[in-house]
């Protein structure tokens, strides 16, 4: 079970939002990673259908920046919207997911969304990790500077990382 990037931008927004705390494009990005990192590792799924990249600042899903930019490193006040193939018109991209999933994502959310942007960019950033695997490719052609969820999932699967949401919703 699997979502466009959008929907969960949205969804975290929304929950952000919510919890009276305003959101970049930059910690958007990284907030939907770890959200994706950990249901790779919990559910062995990727929570987002298309593949992150590497970009100077950490993982990244192109279309969201582009379609967040306009915020600058400010607040993101709108929302994504998504191509309803059925008629042709753009609208409001909406998460489909059972309670159980959401719950975990909310957890997920509640956990990195009261991290500052600049301490997102550093953990995404940890030594060897697959953002890092990815941006120091030596001899290697990676185009796209795509990040493998197999490689994601190994990494983060390790002991030394346990759950965020082993620690409980931090307020």
């Amino acid at each position: 079970m699997n979502a466009d990037g959008r929907e969960i931008a949205n969804y975290v927004l929304d929950r952000s939002d919510a919890k009276g705390r305003d959101v970049t494009n930059l910690a958007l990005q990284k907030i939907i990673y770890f959200c994706h990192v950990w249901m790779l590792v919990e559910y062995e799924e990727p929570l987002v259908r298309h593949e992150f990249e590497a970009w100077e600042r950490g993982p990244v899903l192109p279309y969201l920046y582009r379609d967040f930019k306009l915020h600058g490193d400010g607040k993101i006040t709108t929302r994504a919207l998504s191509l309803n193939l059925e008629n042709g018109q753009r609208e409001l991209a909406k998460l489909d997911f059972p309670l159980e999933r959401k719950e975990f994502i909310d957890s997920m959310i509640d956990f990195y969304g009261r991290l500052s942007a600049f301490d997102l960019v550093k953990i995404s950033h940890v030594v060897n990790g697959p953002w890092d695997q990815v941006w120091r490719h030596i001899g290697k052609v990676n185009p796209g500077m795509r990040i493998n969820n197999q490689v994601i999932k190994d990494f983060y699967a390790k002991e030394q990382f346990p759950f965020p949401h082993e620690y409980g919703s931090l307020q």
